[in-house]
């Protein structure tokens, strides 16, 4: 059966067949218009349009109106284009995550969707809500999840735990390498560890009873803040997490501007004496350094966290010596003493032997600013008159 078309608003027309396989009798065309526009708006022929839609002209008996359908549908469609929203904020931020997949300067964290994570293993973690009872396992991550307002989810710290004072309140794991069932008994939905900390052993026990673990690691100053903001987005604190970092990364910007010009004089900086262990490029410390104005001695070494002969320090000659201090951590003062009977090194011939606190230097948290701010100012005194200087040995 064959049946007449109109063309335009006038009513003359010629022929057509079409034939679906799927529907009986005719399918008629629709009229040129509104089949224009609807062939502008969406790029298909304006039958196989109607079709999808569920919309058929059949027979003659209803062929008088099909045009009035087909100029609505033209309608339709163009509506549909012109008041499409554009895709919101948060969802265009979230796909520019996906497309960078790896979190700024941060191996072990690609944000694969808004609430998949990767870690320092390479291991995913899906969070389906926010933690509401999360385990840290090391100072700095305690000190990231108060600084973020999240210390009432905190269930449990190390006895290192030792800042914020708060941070003492909680109940205490049995030192670095707590039991399963301790952990276990917590009911914890998510347990934070640093990857040089968190024993193989207990990490598989965790993974067997399905506690969800991540493992943070950081290697470099960057990895820091990428650290603070990535647990931020874990608790749905992306907020509070940009601003921490935003704000720690002005500051580091001011110290830069104020010594970069500056004279890099050469800094050793003391981990550990016996054997004698320094920082070298591979480490956030060391960037810390240069940061500040200095040049570290031990850049061209090839690991983190080198070892030197103490023929090579003379060799080396730093201008200054850096002790990092503290209760439970850093060089003791008879140590430090030791490095005195050295006279011909620079740093002990005009007394520049410094001390600066183990918690603010050595642990990646977002005190770490603090540290880098008091490593400047024993760097490079001159650039910071008027404000406190470094303690004295």
């Amino acid at each position: 059966m064959n049946a007449t078309v109109r063309r335009g608003w006038e009513g003359t027309g010629s022929r057509t067949n079409h034939e679906p396989e799927d529907l009986p009798g005719e399918l008629t065309d629709v009229p040129s218009w509104p089949g224009e526009l609807a062939r502008m708006s969406c790029g298909c022929n304006p039958q196989g349009l109607c079709k999808a839609l569920g919309i058929f002209y059949l027979g003659s008996g209803v062929l008088r109106t099909s045009r009035w359908v087909g100029f609505l549908l033209g309608a339709v469609v163009l509506l549909a284009m012109w008041s499409a929203p554009a895709a919101p904020d948060d969802e265009m931020s979230n796909m520019k995550r996906r497309q960078q997949g790896i979190l700024t300067g941060m191996p072990f964290m690609a944000n694969i969707t808004p609430r998949t994570f990767v870690d320092a293993l390479g291991r995913k973690l899906f969070l389906a809500k926010a933690p509401s009872r999360v385990v840290s396992m090391a100072p700095n991550v305690t000190e990231m999840l108060f600084a973020l307002g999240l210390e009432e989810k905190v269930v449990a710290v190390t006895p290192f735990c030792d800042y914020p004072p708060e941070a003492q309140s909680k109940t205490h794991l049995g030192g670095t390498n707590p039991s399963i069932e301790q952990i276990l008994a917590l009911k914890p939905d998510l347990v934070l560890a640093p990857q040089d900390i968190i024993q193989p052993g207990l990490l598989q026990s965790l993974d067997r009873v399905k506690v969800p673990t991540f493992v943070l690691q950081a290697a470099q100053l960057e990895d820091v803040l990428a650290q603070i903001q990535t647990v931020a987005r874990m608790f749905d604190r992306s907020k509070a997490g940009d601003e921490l970092a935003a704000t720690i990364r002005q500051r580091i910007a001011v110290v830069k501007e104020r010594t970069q010009s500056l004279a890099h004089p050469r800094v050793l900086y003391v981990l550990n004496t016996d054997p004698l262990q320094t920082v070298g490029p591979g480490s956030f410390i060391h960037q810390l350094i240069e940061a500040a104005g200095g040049a570290n001695i031990a850049a061209g070494t090839l690991t983190a966290y080198p070892r030197l002969a103490l023929e090579e320090v003379l060799a080396l000659d730093p201008e200054l010596i850096v002790f990092p201090v503290g209760t439970a951590e850093g060089i003791p003062a008879e140590e430090q003493q030791q490095w005195r009977r050295w006279s011909s090194l620079s740093a002990v011939k005009h007394n520049r032997l410094v001390l600066v606190p183990s918690v603010l230097v050595d642990r990646p948290g977002p005190r770490i600013v603090e540290g880098l701010e008091l490593l400047a100012k024993a760097i490079h005194p001159e650039a910071f008159t008027g404000e406190s200087q470094e303690e004295k040995p």
